[in-house]
């Protein structure tokens, strides 16, 4: 047990109002417009999957780790029945900061702004999905790659936090939390990967049951 000496009077329960709030705030950052716009990428990660086609995925620092979080739970996590059976292939999917090797040698040669859009470039093809993730919407690494996204015929998604920046103008389809928390804001991120696979494999082993 920890020393007591290192608490101090109402520590706990400041704690404990902490722990209230945020979690408030993560419940309350649902909207209706989000829920809608959650599930109009349902539905597109959806026929990429039955398409065979592919879904791209980035973000800068824990949006980074997200993305990489994210590709895993699409690649296995959809296609698993809820007795832990891989029933169906996953997704084909690519989180676009998994390789080091990639984003070090493209941010020295050709500069940080152009990691995510060099590799959209390169391996993308028309109707494939790009999902970015992003606090502030503002990054221009994301922006480039979204602007690229579109030019070259895919169908690109956001899911972005504070006032959704230059990315919820640009992007197809933004699924916008507005709240000013960056912790609250990549949580989202990740609440709302479980909700897709959630909603992914209960909708298609439904329909196999028919």
């Amino acid at each position: 047990m920890l020393d007591s000496q290192y608490n101090t009077p109402g520590e706990e329960l400041f704690f404990n109002n902490n722990i209230d709030e945020y979690l408030s705030n993560l419940r309350n950052a649902f909207s209706s417009q989000s829920k809608k716009m959650i599930y109009e990428l349902a539905k597109e990660i959806k026929n990429t999957w039955l398409n065979k086609k592919s879904i791209f995925i980035c973000g800068n620092g824990g949006s980074g780790a997200n993305a990489i979080h994210m590709a895993n739970d699409f690649l296995y996590g959809v296609g698993v029945d809820n007795k832990g059976m891989k029933i169906k292939s996953g997704l084909k999917v690519e989180a676009l900061t998994a390789n080091n090797a990639v984003i070090t040698c493209l941010a020295n040669d050709i500069g940080y702004d152009f990691i995510f859009s060099e590799q959209i470039n390169t391996k993308a093809e028309k109707d494939d999905i790009l999902l970015v993730l992003s606090g502030s919407g503002n990054s221009k690494n994301i922006l480039n790659a979204v602007n690229l996204a579109n030019q070259n015929g895919l169908k690109t998604f956001a899911i972005l936090g504070f006032k959704g920046g230059e990315c919820k103008k640009i992007v197809q389809n933004p699924i916008h939390f507005e709240i000013n928390n960056m912790r609250i804001s990549e949580d989202l991120q990740m609440i709302v990967c479980n909700i897709l696979v959630e909603w992914l494999n209960n909708n298609y082993f439904d329909n196999e049951k028919k």
